[in-house]
């Protein structure tokens, strides 16, 4: 399986944007100015999983799904996005099916890996109203790349959709992970995640942070709703639909927002 990389036609932005920097708010990601340039590196070079007979059947039957064409809402992201066909597959049923979903998740992907799957199939070109993402936490889990490359990453997924479909996307941070606010992959996720919620424009892209709900006021992870710190058990699975639920139905334009 060949890998085929993403190739924006960037350059004739590059002056522009220059000149521009200087009277753009700090607070907003520069990164993010549509048709900038996104550092090429570990987490923003297209590369598939070929090795993995799993995982290439499964990006086959995406494809299959993102030819039909008949879905209105696509969940994109690793293991804790597939899980709502696992743990999460009550709280899928009952609120996400209704609005015609479909769950382009694979466990353990990286931002690398989902790029490859735009650029070879899935979802690029569709009629897909909303996608929602949430992605990286394997690219820092796994010392794969920084907190700032895993960003870029999620900036490069977020152009590619951007250009590939109309569709709004409601982009989350990545959920917290390891027992303690101080330990070494909890600081790796808030901070990759602070790297692009600038992305937020109130138009295409909608940033929401879910993760809040899965920690106490101390800091320390809820066990109870992750038991091996990382991914969500039932529960809380039915925590993160009712709180992403009145979203999706907003931007949608079906109400409960």
């Amino acid at each position: 399986m060949q890998t085929a990389g993403i190739q924006p036609q960037y350059a004739m932005f590059g002056l522009s944007l220059l000149a521009l920097a200087p009277l753009v708010n700090c607070a907003l990601d520069l990164a993010w100015v549509q048709g900038a340039a996104i550092p090429k590196h570990v987490a923003t070079t297209p590369v598939p999983r070929s090795g993995e007979a799993w995982w290439v059947q499964r990006h086959q039957g995406c494809v299959e799904t993102t030819k039909r064409n008949d879905f209105e809402v696509a969940f994109l992201g690793d293991s804790i996005t597939q899980g709502w066909e696992g743990a999460g597959k009550a709280a899928w049923t009952r609120d996400f099916a209704p609005l015609k979903a479909a769950n382009f998740g694979f466990s353990g992907d990286r931002t690398e890996h989902v790029l490859w799957r735009l650029a070879n199939g899935e979802l690029v070109g569709t009629n897909v109203k909303l996608i929602v993402i949430m992605i990286g936490t394997n690219n820092v889990g796994h010392g794969s790349s920084s907190p700032t490359q895993t960003a870029d990453g999620v900036k490069a997924i977020v152009q590619t959709l951007l250009a590939g479909t109309k569709a709004k996307i409601l982009l989350l941070g990545i959920f917290p992970r390891d027992a303690n606010a101080g330990d070494r992959l909890r600081q790796a996720v808030s901070e990759a995640t602070r790297g692009f919620q600038g992305l937020h424009d109130g138009a295409r892209v909608h940033y929401k942070d879910v993760g809040h709900f899965f920690v106490r006021p101390d800091g320390t992870l809820r066990s109870t709703l992750m038991p091996d710190l990382l991914h969500l058990n039932p529960d809380g699975y039915e925590i993160w639909a009712k709180a992403m639920l009145p979203d999706l139905k907003g931007l949608l334009g079906k109400g409960g927002q």
